[in-house]
């Protein structure tokens, strides 16, 4: 893609987490995108990402989801406040809680798609709903309930 993702416009002091940081060279540096009103990621796990020989470690799939649904939450309020991301103050956001449901094995030998939706924005915190699907097929569901970091962090 040539649009910069959602994690792209992190600024640096934020840009080390594991699941989506660009500036952690171990991490899985996830990259997110609008898709009309939803929000696409796309990953392919590594064969040490197994849970069993086959499969998707299920630690992995929470993570990506956590990170996947908190860039999304940062770019529904830009999207809500009608600001580019690239704007002041920035949003971003943390993990107040998070639910996911294993609904299939999830294969280790195929590129993974998640999907967002924002479901609420309420003040300082929004809730998204994801999936990851593989082969076209959704294997977990699951809700991120985010809140906005204390500008104290941001800076």
């Amino acid at each position: 893609m040539t649009q910069k993702a959602f994690q792209d416009f992190y600024p640096d002091n934020l840009a080390h987490c594991y699941g989506c940081g660009r500036l952690n060279e171990q991490g899985y540096q996830i990259k997110s995108y609008w898709d009309g009103d939803e929000s696409v990621c796309h990953f392919q796990p590594r064969e040490y990402h197994t849970a069993i020989p086959g499969y998707v470690y299920g630690g992995m799939i929470a993570s990506l989801i956590d990170c996947h649904g908190t860039g999304t939450a940062a770019a529904a309020m830009y999207r809500a406040e009608h600001r580019a991301m690239a704007t002041e103050p920035a949003f971003r956001f943390v993990t107040a809680s998070l639910h996911v449901d294993y609904l299939k094995p999830t294969p280790i030998n195929t590129l993974l798609e998640l999907r967002a939706t924002m479901k609420e924005i309420k003040g300082r915190k929004v809730i998204v709903e994801a999936t990851v699907s593989a082969n076209g097929i959704v294997c977990a569901r699951g809700q991120v309930v985010a809140v906005q970091m204390p500008e104290s962090f941001v800076k």
